[in-house]
């Protein structure tokens, strides 16, 4: 299949020609579906904290949080791109000449512009040139409004990651995504020696724009906040990107002959979570942030989570050394551990390994305990694209909790999708780890994922179909085989700014 030539480029990419082999077979064999058994719902798989049970667990976080190394983990390579699809589209119209009708969306935008953070900026601009905001503006001065807020020669918003734009305003200025982050930090991810330790993966042509926004704004946070500041950066390694194939599953070339390989979706990043020491890490996308009169919310739910893991936490330890001290339990104590991976981290053995020997119980329950753990928030269902949680049968027959995106199931089983259906619950991305064992080691988060999981999409090159393949999701197939707890928080608690009209969003106007 490959030639001497496409060998050394596979391994110049870091990649192995077995791996690239095995990418192509996921191609011709197609993803396997989950085997999802029901939805995760309340009193069902989804834990739904009363108030007295809040107030203790973030009282418990609050009093242990500066023993632990706590990293905040955010996916930040995002382009904004996106963000302005509807401005970039009418643009396009006008440029080619067609009709300059003015669509509803971009109607919308200019007469919410005073709304934005970033409208004095563009005003200042607009002024400049002499041209005025109105919503009667012909469409020469909405062509000069739209481009100065996205070319280079304006504010090059077109250019700018996410993380980077401008979100919410405050009196005379603003901030971003990414310094609201650093916000967030300071109120809940601040561990030992008052350090709020934050880590982005960016895109590498970004990384520099975000090096310098840092060292702008972090000496005033951290004088406001007082505590220090520790921020990394990383990019997705060219090792996890994964081959492109045709519509008949032959591997796509360039105009020079050369294999093409495309990123492999935020499953890659569990490369970079791997690389981090740390004793608890935050997850949470760079695009979910609220202002500071919204702040308290996210700031409660996130210790609450915090307190929920440092307990689990302390009750797995508690187990693994029980047995490690004893390795031949009492029937009591046996019972007592079944109990606990049942009814606190939801794991539910298969017939008959309760009533196994007790050597095979034993080595059950160790193997069960002794892995990566997560408590992840889930809201209520508002009809969001995306992942949701669910009971998923493993192949050891353990049912366990999960969460699986839509592409992970199979919508064309009546029966399957009526399990689909009848969801209650989304996944925002509001997920807190522990990964590292009860000895203190830090685990090999790679061998906690489901390696057939995965998506495959159909992409466009040269005007041309290829396929896709995207790595198992971050927080879906690369932690298939964690423990997991899932948490209802408030629908409050998320956020997201996809198109640049989320940002007129009540949530996001201080």
């Amino acid at each position: 299949m490959f030639s001497n030539e496409d060998i050394k480029q596979i391994k110049k990419h870091g990649l192995k020609p077995e791996t690239v082999r095995k990418q192509i077979s996921q191609f011709e064999e197609g993803i396997p579906f989950v085997p999802v058994k029901k939805p995760a719902t309340i009193k069902d798989g989804i834990l739904k904290p009363c108030e007295e049970t809040l107030d203790d667990l973030t009282q418990l976080y609050n009093e242990h949080c500066k023993k632990e190394k706590i990293v905040k983990f955010v996916p930040a390579s995002g382009a904004s791109t996106r963000m302005f699809r509807e401005l970039y589209a009418y643009l396009e119209k006008l440029n080619k000449g067609g009709e300059t009708a003015v669509p509803q969306a971009v109607d919308d935008f200019v007469s919410n512009l005073h709304k934005f953070a970033f409208y004095d900026e563009l005003k200042g601009i607009l002024d400049k040139k002499g041209v005025k905001i109105s919503s009667n503006s012909d469409a020469q001065d909405l062509k000069e409004i739209i481009e100065s807020l996205l070319d280079e020669d304006g504010l090059s918003f077109g250019n700018m990651p996410k993380g980077l734009l401008p979100f919410h305003r405050y009196n005379k200025t603003y901030r971003t995504a990414f310094e609201e982050h650093l916000v967030e930090g300071a109120f809940y991810a601040k561990g030992g020696n008052n350090t709020v330790n934050i880590h982005m993966t960016v895109s590498p042509e970004h990384q520099k724009l975000f090096e310098e926004k840092a060292e702008k704004v972090i000496p005033s946070f951290e004088n406001q906040f007082k505590c220090r500041f520790n921020i990394e950066f990383s990019q997705q390694k060219p090792s996890t990107d994964t081959i492109a194939v045709d519509l008949k599953n032959n591997p796509v070339r360039d105009d020079n002959g050369r294999l093409v390989f495309r990123p492999g979706g935020h499953g890659a990043l569990l490369e970079n979570l791997n690389e981090l020491d740390a004793d608890i890490v935050f997850i949470k996308n760079i695009d979910n942030v609220v202002p500071d009169a919204l702040k308290n919310v996210t700031i409660k739910y996130k210790k609450l989570l915090g307190g929920i893991l440092l307990s689990v936490r302390e009750r797995i330890k508690h187990y693994l050394e029980t047995l490690e001290n004893n390795p031949h339990p009492d029937e009591g104590q046996i019972e007592e551990m079944f109990y606990f991976l049942e009814n606190e981290l939801f794991v539910v053995p298969p017939p008959g390994i309760k009533n196994s020997k007790t050597e095979e119980a034993v080595k059950y329950i160790k193997s069960k305990l002794n892995r990566p753990l997560r408590i992840c928030g889930m809201v209520e269902n508002r009809s969001e694209p995306g992942g949701g949680p669910f009971w998923v049968e493993n192949p050891d027959g353990t049912l366990s909790l999960q969460i699986v995106e839509t592409s992970q199931i199979e919508m064309s089983n009546p029966e399957v999708k009526k399990i689909f259906n009848s969801s209650t619950h989304f996944n925002p991305v509001d997920i807190l780890c522990s990964v590292k064992d009860h000895k203190g080691e830090k685990f090999d988060l790679m061998k906690y994922r489901d390696p057939d999981a995965g998506v495959i999409s159909l992409k466009s090159m040269d005007g041309k179909e290829i396929k896709a393949l995207e790595l198992p999701g971050l927080w879906n197939g690369g932690m298939a085989d964690w423990n997991t707890i899932f948490v209802e928080v408030p629908i409050l608690t998320f956020n997201p700014v996809k198109t640049i009209f989320d940002l007129l969003r009540p949530e996001h106007i201080s």
